[in-house]
């Protein structure tokens, strides 16, 4: 459930992104290409922007697109962006393309998650890594974050739990202020439960650069840093809420166990 902006219709939610984003009437106006003085109108309530002004306003303000229809629906327009299953047959390209994207990552793991982490699709390195989990965390929907850091999920084998745990809470609480959602901001509350005290500082393990994820299997430590990929161009809203996470070998120790291990 995506939370409602605060106001009255479009000059209210506009208003509140335009805020949110910290960007001024007047730099806000020069990014879609028209006045400050039209802005403050449309904001104010004095002035009905068209369908395109609207979708340029918003594209200058980052929205998602699944709220940029909010701000036509709140307008009077039909929305601009389809949202379609992604076992729709017009998706099956991109169905192709996510399937080759997780394979090719192998023998490395990887997920798709939509926008709330839940679990779209997995290759076989993530499917090694929550081997042994609480069956319950794997029902659908499986929120990726929740299986990372609750007791019966992967946090047991977590070595730096304390950090890693953190840095996923920081990330979904981000997410939720970002583009406000109850559901995310419930997510973070969650998980804040789960976690370890926050420590005072990084250790001395960490890369400088990324915070590890070191992590028991069997008799091997693994430590894996991860990616986040998203498609910057996609117009249907169930692509553009996909996200790619991949967990990379962060040194070749890693690199060596997942190989034997996948095989």
């Amino acid at each position: 459930m995506t939370t409602e902006p605060a106001g009255g219709g479009l000059a209210g939610a506009l208003r509140t992104w335009r805020t949110r984003r910290r960007v001024s009437q007047l730099e806000l106006a020069a990014r879609a290409g028209t006045t400050q003085r039209h802005v403050s109108f449309i904001e104010s309530g004095r002035s009905a922007p068209g369908r395109s002004m609207i979708i340029r306003l918003a594209e200058s303000l980052e929205v998602p697109i699944r709220e940029r229809n909010e701000l036509l629906l709140a307008a009077g327009f039909a929305p601009a962006y389809p949202q379609r299953d992604l076992d729709d047959p017009q998706l099956a390209p991109v169905r192709a393309a996510l399937d080759r994207i997780l394979h090719g990552h192998l023998p490395f793991p990887a997920v798709i998650v939509d926008r709330y982490g839940d679990l779209v699709a997995a290759n076989a390195g993530f499917d090694l890594l929550t081997r042994g989990v609480d069956a319950g965390l794997l029902a659908a929907p499986v929120s990726v974050p929740r299986l990372l850091l609750h007791p019966g999920g992967l946090a047991p084998r977590i070595v730096n739990l304390d950090e890693w745990a953190w840095h996923i809470i920081d990330r979904v609480h981000a997410e939720s202020l970002r583009n406000p959602s109850d559901r995310l901001r419930s997510l973070a509350e969650e998980l804040t439960t789960l976690a370890p005290p926050r420590p005072r500082q990084l250790s001395a393990q960490h890369l400088g650069f990324a915070v590890p994820l070191q992590l028991r299997m069997d008799d091997r430590e693994l430590r894996l840093i991860t990616t986040l990929t998203h498609f910057g161009t996609a117009t249907d809203v169930t692509i553009a809420e996909l996200r790619l996470e991949a967990f990379l070998p962060a040194d070749d120790a890693t690199s060596v166990a997942l190989n034997e291990l996948v095989r």
